[in-house]
């Protein structure tokens, strides 16, 4: 997930907060528009603050092939102006009032939001409504930034330790389908778009009829539906078919490998399996899975690898769940005197423990006691809120999940755990990298000398 500007520690952890909710239910109206908006709201006035957001349900997934990119790329442009907003101003309005915002880009949609004192709620959805209803889309804000996702990818991909993890994971994985590229795309595609084809783009994704106003905090709700018709009601349904293109893990002929060398000291292990799409039932096992392996400091890549033997620096399970698919992802970092070669052989044992054996019943009553604790305490903001309601309403079509979401897990069995283990930890749907050092890379003349000697 791309973010427009940084953010604190708190507001990113807040940010992947999509799936978990609060001891207490979760109260929210929704509706929709004449225009197709949908609008969900959710009234909580124990603190002054509101968060207004928007999620236009287009990501790089949506990008037809020669134009990826654009998903990402109409994060930034959207913070353009309108034609009663100025270049430049709108962060600088939105700071003035005294709130905050950002944006986010995945491979399955982009999301908005503003988290404001509530007495500036008006002042949220008068800006939102300017973006939705005429951004400014001309050759001055797509020259300007260019540059500035340009520099982005600089900083957060090529010059990233590791940074381009993902979208060599999702080119391997995902070879032929829309989530062969990562949010960012290419610059090369961008490059050669015309100020019309992003026109093209904005009037049909950028459309009241592919997005969700979610709005929590400090409010009155009727009040809110007052202003809400105010400043939507006059923008007009799009017109043009907005493509939804379905993914299907294409076959692999068995494991995928593949080295690359990066700019690091460190080399790293990168495995992934491809998942099936959220919110099916193997993808709550598997979720859980990810619990198990590397939650916390009883897990068992920490306990194991990590602790007993020394044989890494860390080792993580990231769980990379995306609306037709995903990928369950084991990162792992060798420590000093350990090979890559042993690592990997440690982490494909323990993940064969997985299939091999059912996890003990006191061991699985932890995981699940995480993952409960996870959903009472995940809701520190109305901000995680407002996007976990668009989450849900979105991605499943029942924002009422928010509240009862953690019932899928709570029915997962210990028997559950070991069947998505063997359907999915299998060669045929593996993908690993390795990454080394620049330095430890071959030059052409190195190999050539190598190979007429072999010849001898």
């Amino acid at each position: 997930m791309y973010m427009l500007r940084k953010t604190s520690l708190l507001l990113v952890l807040l940010s992947f907060a999509v799936f978990t909710t609060n001891a207490q239910n979760i109260e929210f109206e929704e509706y929709d528009m004449a225009n197709g908006l949908h609008v969900i709201l959710h009234q909580d006035n124990t603190t002054p603050i509101v968060t207004v957001s928007v999620l236009y349900h287009v990501g790089s997934k949506n990008e037809p092939k020669g134009r990826t990119g654009f998903a990402h790329f109409f994060e930034h442009l959207m913070f353009e102006g309108s034609p009663n907003l100025a270049r430049g101003e709108y962060f600088k309005i939105i700071e003035a009032a005294g709130g905050s915002l950002n944006a986010n880009t995945s491979n399955d949609r982009t999301y908005y939001f503003q988290t404001l004192p509530s007495n500036q709620l008006e002042l949220g959805l008068y800006m939102e409504s300017e973006r939705m209803l005429h951004a400014k889309i001309d050759s001055t804000g797509i020259a300007t930034q260019k540059e500035v996702v340009k520099e982005e990818k600089r900083l957060r991909v090529d010059n990233q330790p590791y940074g381009s993890v993902i979208a060599n994971m999702l080119k391997s994985a995902y070879g032929g389908t829309n989530y062969e590229w990562a949010p960012i795309g290419s610059f090369e595609d961008i490059d050669a778009a015309t100020d019309q084809d992003f026109v093209d783009f904005y009037e049909t994704f950028y459309v009241p009829n592919n997005a969700t106003l979610s709005i929590a905090g400090d409010i009155d709700i009727d009040e809110t539906k007052a202003l809400i018709e105010k400043y939507f009601s006059e923008i007009k349904r799009g017109t043009k078919d907005i493509p939804r293109p379905k993914i299907t893990a294409p076959k692999l002929d068995g494991t995928v490998t593949e080295t690359v060398f990066d700019n690091i000291q460190v080399p790293a292990l990168i495995q992934g399996y491809r998942m099936p799409p959220q919110g099916t039932d193997d993808y709550y096992a598997l979720q859980m899975l990810t619990t198990l392996l590397s939650g916390g400091q009883s897990s068992r890549f920490q306990k194991t690898i990590v602790d007993e033997k020394g044989m890494a620096l860390a080792v993580q399970a990231i769980p990379l769940g995306l609306e037709d698919g995903g990928l369950f992802i084991n990162f792992a970092l060798p420590n000093q005197g350990t090979s890559i070669e042993d690592l990997e052989a440690e982490v494909d044992a323990l993940v064969e423990q997985t299939k091999n054996e059912l996890i003990p019943e006191r061991e699985f009553q932890k995981v699940k006691n995480q993952i409960e604790n996870n959903f009472i305490s995940g809701y520190g903001s109305v901000q995680s809120i407002a996007e976990s309601l668009s989450n849900y309403h979105v991605y499943f079509g029942k924002a009422g999940l928010i509240n009862t979401e953690i019932e899928r897990y709570m029915k997962v069995t210990r028997e559950d755990l070991q069947k998505v283990a063997k359907k999915y930890f299998v060669p045929e749907n593996k993908v690993v990298l390795t990454y080394r050092p620049k330095a430890e890379q071959e030059k052409p003349e190195e190999s050539k000398i190598k190979k007429e000697g072999g010849n001898r």
